[in-house]
């Protein structure tokens, strides 16, 4: 009997234990992080003291908080995952983390998390990573205030930036992504945020995301990206306070909306992309406080869209404000302001007396013939976009502004 008792205090001397910290350096008794790591009981603290550490691939499979003193360096020397995490509510703050393995079988990240919950991820900065920080399963996990950079020339030798796969309940806060295939993916992840990240010069989207519902995207900026930001498949989404900017190429927009339904879009900035907006099979949105300038083609909605709410939404300075590619128009566009209307207020309502009709005769042309594009600022075109506001022939009758703000909105 006492021999049992002895064993299982033994057996439990860890956790009754009060948490200790563990300090690693080059000049210190402890040199590996790994060999740390194994020492350690649940709840230590990890302290590591700036250097260079080459470890072949660090594996956190217990609750700590590993700290980087002064951004010590983890080298994956472009062979390993630099560190898999497979416990949860563990800590990973401070480190410099470059040269994870790359890989067309294995997604090797810089961070890795694997069905864990409660992970948070922190003030890390991460270069010439295959994917940045990986999360497949997670729960409650955060992701913030890191830093990660990417220098490859090619999608399919680069992975994202922050990518989450399976996953609910993530919190993505102000990190800054570039340089990586995207900035930020999610599939299949719920219930999450991502506010306040800067995804810049990735090479395909700054944000993309699918299969993913009740999310919201909350405050980031998205510039100078392959292709903008892409939804697809997804339902009840909430986009607020966004800034879309500076996305050009031939198929490039500042925010794609494929088959997304039951969504808010409020409040954002849509700045010098090919395309503002461009929408195939959206349903029941409401698209409000949204502000388009400087835009080749402000808004592109497909004839397969349905149940649109576009209101007050400033349209300033776009070479095409919209664009659709049929008759059918199931969407309602009410109450905007755009800049190039010209119709007039004579009962000094701030609403236009006569409706507008954002769609030109040769912005339907182009779409059908986008070689005619040279022709573009030629009189002839302006003669025939004059002639087709006063009588429609070839743009949908039913797709207007019946009441046309007079000024801008103050958004």
């Amino acid at each position: 009997m006492k021999k049992n008792i002895l064993l299982i205090l033994s057996l439990s001397w860890g956790t009754l234990l009060p948490a200790k910290t563990i300090r690693v350096g080059k000049n210190l008794t402890i040199t590996s992080v790994q060999y740390a790591i194994n020492i350690a009981f649940e709840g230590d603290t990890i302290r590591v003291t700036s250097g260079r550490y080459l470890e072949k691939n660090i594996l956190i499979d217990k609750k700590l908080f590993l700290i980087g003193e002064n951004y010590p360096i983890l080298d994956g020397e472009g062979k390993y995952e630099i560190i898999s995490i497979k416990a949860s509510g563990v800590l990973v703050e401070g480190f410099k983390i470059i040269n994870s393995g790359e890989s067309s079988i294995e997604d090797f990240a810089g961070i890795k998390i694997y069905q864990s919950r409660d992970v948070v991820i922190r003030n890390n900065i991460l270069e010439n990573t295959f994917f940045g920080i990986y999360t497949q399963y997670g729960t409650n996990c955060t992701i913030e205030k890191n830093t990660l950079t990417a220098h490859n020339l090619k999608e399919e030798q680069s992975g994202n930036g922050i990518h989450c796969w399976k996953s609910d309940s993530m919190r993505i806060i102000a990190n800054t992504v570039s340089g990586h295939r995207d900035g930020i993916y999610f599939e299949f992840v719920t219930n999450s945020v991502i506010w306040r990240n800067t995804s810049f010069k990735n090479l395909r989207y700054g944000l993309h995301f699918m299969f993913s519902d009740n999310d919201a995207y909350i405050t980031n900026i998205f510039q100078n990206n392959g292709a903008g930001v892409a939804v697809m498949f997804s339902k009840r989404v909430k986009m607020f306070h966004n800034y879309f900017e500076e996305n050009w190429g031939d198929a490039a927009y500042g925010l794609l909306l494929k088959e997304i339904a039951d969504s808010y879009i409020e409040n954002n900035r849509f700045t010098k992309n090919t395309m503002g907006i461009y929408m195939e099979g959206a349903s029941r949105l409401l698209m409000q406080k949204n502000v388009f300038e400087s835009n080749g083609w402000a808004l592109k909605i497909q004839a397969s869209c349905m149940d649109v709410q576009l209101t007050h939404n400033n349209f300033i300075g776009n070479t095409f404000d919209v664009a659709t590619n049929g008759s059918l128009v199931l969407n309602n566009f009410d109450n905007n302001y755009w800049d190039q209307y010209d119709g007039y207020d004579l009962n000094k309502d701030h609403v236009g007396d006569i409706p507008y009709r954002p769609i030109s005769m040769y912005s339907m042309i182009i779409e059908q013939n986008p070689s005619a594009m040279f022709l573009f600022r030629s009189f002839m075109t302006s003669l025939m976009d004059k002639t087709e506001k006063v009588i429609p022939t070839l743009t949908p009758e039913n797709l207007k502004d019946n009441f046309p703000l007079m000024k801008a909105l103050p958004l």
